[in-house]
């Protein structure tokens, strides 16, 4: 279950948003720096290269939001969300990253951020985003909000047959379409049609992705 912290004051011509910026790659976290720089309606109060060092910035200083890269060393961004959710404060986080797959953004949604943005945001819309976030607003970037949808609409995954499992469990083992077939005593073509239900179930278009995807869900079995 996700926590959202309690609501927080927006910003006012008196008190403009605290906000912390944590990003590992020092010429991204300069260039949002930058970006917030001369908005008055948001005040830049600390910066952090790794999630560790993000929980211990909201600890000490208390901001409003917290803009977060996903991928940092130390503890990642979904850690630090979860920390910083978990642990009470009443910080908003908004995610600020370049990636954008469906399991990124689970993660980072089931963490507990409020919102979740790509570098490619401009500076009207990192701002408005920022306000919005402080407000206890769900922000999305508009190619992660399709995403979402997308996969809401996703008709519901249909069960692999016996045989389907047992030819991804080869795909998986590296085996080619003629060494499946000689392990499952069946013919080479009788293997592309059972490969081809399983990228139609798993929703893929190669191998590779059937078996990231298989991993994913826990599909990969040993009998």
């Amino acid at each position: 279950m996700t926590v959202q912290p309690p609501p927080v004051p927006h910003a006012s011509p008196a008190r403009p948003l605290r906000v912390v910026v944590v990003d590992d790659h020092t010429v991204m976290r300069a260039g949002v720096l930058a970006l917030l720089a001369d908005e008055p309606t948001i005040e830049i109060v600390g910066e952090a290269g790794d999630g560790r060092a993000a929980v211990d910035l909201v600890r000490t200083l208390d901001p409003d939001v917290a803009l977060v890269d996903l991928r940092m060393p130390v503890l990642d961004g979904v850690g630090a969300t979860a920390e910083i959710v978990g642990g009470g404060h009443r910080t908003r986080v908004l995610i600020l990253t370049t990636y954008d797959t469906d399991e990124e953004i689970e993660r980072a949604v089931e963490a507990g951020a409020i919102g979740y943005l790509l570098k490619d945001t401009n500076r009207e819309q990192l701002v408005d985003a920022v306000l919005r976030a402080s407000r206890g607003e769900t922000v999305l970037a508009a190619r992660v909000a399709q995403r979402l949808v997308a996969r809401m609409r996703r008709p519901a995954f249909v069960p692999l047959t016996a045989r389907e499992q047992d030819v991804l469990n080869a795909v998986a083992d590296g085996l080619s379409n003629i060494e499946i077939g000689r392990r499952l005593v069946i013919a080479e073509a009788t293997v592309k049609t059972h490969l081809l239900r399983v990228f139609a179930k798993l929703d893929v278009g190669d191998r590779t992705h059937a078996v990231v995807v298989a991993m994913e869900r826990g599909l990969l079995v040993r009998r």
